[in-house]
């Protein structure tokens, strides 16, 4: 195996203004001999060499301030993964994230900046739709109920056009727009654990069909990157990422870690939301469930998949209309075999 594969799971983290630091594990010796960056010119230039980097990692200044940024590590051995930033930083958007990145169990590398999944965009500033066409974003799925969408219609480019479909999920016995007026009303007796796994088991049994469009959508080649997001992107938006990610083979584990990830991007939000619906007489523990991303869901959605369907791609397969070549164009779109 290459010596570039130590450095698969390297974190990228922005530290400021244009300044980011990648760390790596110390025991994953020799350190990259060198690391490029790709920015907006999409020509790869180097950031560091052998002189600033450390056997635990390196910070690297005066890049571009908006936007994501990827980089290339070199090993000594002349081998080089790809890393970027997760979490894309939106003034409009707090859980735009890319869910690429991740090692599958046959050791390939699910492609950074093809596939991106969200929160909400009907709150995206000017500054963000300028960051969505530098992600080269050409299509978006919404999951939002048309309730929701008409509450709160997305905020899209213009210019290059973005091809939209909204494809509706109830998530449990209500949507988020009836939910709101019941919060408002007081009433969050109905917001227990087990209406919020229970509405991600009904997205599995009722919801195939949705979750097939979208992998065929990613089977065929499509131009640009791809966006998908509910309201909150963690639930509905949480199982599509869980069963594309094990449709590539990635780890349950890792998919466990990427559903995760909305609980620490969406905590900035909580203080601002407890003090709205303190207003109706409602805490924010009492509904704390349908803000966050319980573990529980995530894990009893793949428990379900493995039980009822054997696997992601045989419930694909069963439920959703998607046949095996389908997967292996999935995998061909969405895998690096090798690092370009």
């Amino acid at each position: 195996m290459s010596q570039a594969f130590n450095f698969v799971e390297t974190t990228v983290k922005r530290m400021g203004a244009g300044q980011f630091e990648l760390d790596w594990p110390p025991d994953r010796n020799p350190a990259p001999s060198a690391i490029y960056v790709r920015e907006r010119s999409k020509q790869w230039r180097q950031a560091a060499g052998p002189d600033q980097i450390t056997d635990e990692g390196v910070t690297i200044g005066g890049l571009e301030p908006s936007g994501q940024q990827v980089f290339k590590l070199v090993a000594r051995d002349g081998s080089c993964v790809i890393v970027a930033e997760r979490r894309i930083i939106m003034d409009g958007a707090v859980n735009f994230r890319d869910i690429g990145g991740y090692r599958t169990m046959d050791d390939r590398i699910v492609r950074w900046g093809r596939v991106y999944r969200s929160d909400g965009l009907s709150r995206l500033k000017d500054t963000d739709l300028q960051v969505l066409g530098q992600l080269g974003v050409r299509h978006v799925f919404d999951f939002r109920t048309r309730a929701e969408v008409w509450a709160a219609p997305n905020r899209l480019p213009k210019t290059p056009p973005v091809i939209y479909l909204n494809l509706p999920v109830t998530h449990g016995e209500f949507d988020f727009v009836e939910a709101l007026k019941r919060i408002k009303h007081g009433d969050a007796s109905w917001l227990t654990p087990d209406f919020m796994v229970k509405g991600y088991l009904s997205s599995l049994s009722s919801y195939g069909e949705t979750w097939g469009r979208v992998i065929r959508h990613l089977a065929g080649e499509p131009d640009g990157a791809t966006v998908f997001h509910c309201t909150g992107g963690k639930d509905r938006t949480g199982t599509c990422a869980a069963i594309i990610l094990l449709a590539l083979g990635v780890p349950e584990e890792k998919v466990i870690e990427d559903h995760q990830l909305s609980n620490i991007y969406i905590t900035e939000l909580l203080p601002k939301i407890s003090d709205m619906i303190a207003a109706f007489g409602v805490n924010l523990d009492s509904i704390l469930p349908y803000l966050t991303a319980p573990r529980e869901c995530i894990v009893s959605l793949i428990k379900t998949l493995n039980a009822e369907y054997g696997s992601a791609p045989a419930y694909l397969k069963q439920k959703a209309g998607v046949d095996e070549k389908t997967l292996n164009w999935l995998k061909g779109n969405l895998l690096d075999p090798e690092c370009p």
